[in-house]
């Protein structure tokens, strides 16, 4: 394996204690107050996992998701994030530092609130055929006569889910009251207000260098010394975003996008949704591959080869 891959992190467990395994990411203890997130180029379509890997993914969602804790903590002063640093702990061995730095951020470890805080800017996907189906989005009146990837007239909408707690699971699209049932009053609207002021924030900056940030999901914690909302897990990448081409959007179409859309219509044609540890052939891995360097170097402003070059112990 090239030292721009990694599939899996296995031979850190004689290290540091895996607290969790997740399609993509895993999840180390480095002590009790901090946590090792090891993002790799694991790939899933469908909610499963490919057999074969996206060289460079996981530098891509790990630095870009350190470049929007970066500008978020700037715009918004009263945000706090999990982030501390991209250096790599002194648990992993001098000899895998090459394959790890760049997928790891080391953060602080808050208790995790069991929803998942979505914005939706742009009526598409599951939202466009609830609409279609009744007029709502998550339980919520939406304004007639809508068209297809057509932004939300009153402003981007927050529109919760639960979270998949076991293996075949589904994450549920539930109305924001439902939200504040499972977390509190208080914490939901303060995990309202500050998602979409990420967004809103997020959405104007990525305009600005070509993208439309149609809709994303974001994830908080709760820090209980301090009884403060944190921003956690990654934030605003291809894989919890959905990225457009400002260039080829159009009301009323569904726009290509910066993501695994080329795999999941190849997995489809091929008669192969929901089946796992499908190996791709090199045609898909090198588009997709290319779809979130470029999403990275357009939000960035930078070189992926250059940053990753840069990004040192």
């Amino acid at each position: 394996m090239s030292s721009n891959s990694l599939a899996s992190s296995s031979e850190l467990k004689g290290s540091m204690h895996l607290l969790a395994q997740g399609k993509v990411r895993d999840l180390y203890e480095i002590n009790n107050s901090t946590l090792l997130f090891v993002t790799t180029d694991r790939i899933s379509a469908f909610d499963v996992v490919m057999g074969s890997i996206i060289p460079n993914k996981g530098s891509v969602l790990s630095l870009l998701s350190v470049h929007w804790f970066k500008l978020l903590s700037e715009a918004i002063p009263s945000l706090r994030t999990h982030f501390l640093t991209l250096e790599l702990p002194s648990q992993i061995p001098s000899d895998l530092y090459n394959q790890y730095q760049n997928r790891c951020m080391q953060i602080r470890k808050f208790e995790v609130f069991k929803i998942e805080a979505i914005v939706r800017g742009y009526i598409t996907g599951s939202a466009w055929s609830s609409y279609n189906k009744d007029g709502t989005v998550c339980g919520i009146k939406i304004r007639e006569g809508l068209q297809e990837s057509e932004p939300f007239p009153d402003g981007p909408i927050y529109t919760p889910s639960t979270k998949a707690v076991s293996p075949g699971d589904h994450d549920e699209n539930i109305h924001p009251d439902q939200a504040a049932t499972i977390v509190g009053i208080r914490y939901a609207k303060r995990i309202e207000e500050l998602c979409l002021s990420i967004y809103k924030y997020a959405a104007a900056y990525a305009l600005e260098r070509g993208i439309i940030i149609a809709d994303t999901k974001f994830e908080f914690g709760l820090d209980k010394d301090t009884d403060e909302v944190v921003l956690v897990d990654e934030v605003l990448t291809p894989d919890s975003s959905r990225f457009w081409p400002a260039s080829s959007y159009r009301v009323g179409e569904s726009p290509p996008s910066f993501d695994k859309q080329e795999l999941r219509d190849w997995l489809k044609n091929n008669n192969l949704k929901g089946q796992e540890d499908v190996l791709l052939p090199d045609n898909i891995i090198r588009v997709t591959e290319e779809k979130y360097k470029e999403a990275y170097e357009r939000l960035v402003g930078r070189s992926l080869d250059d940053d990753t070059a840069s990004y040192t112990r």
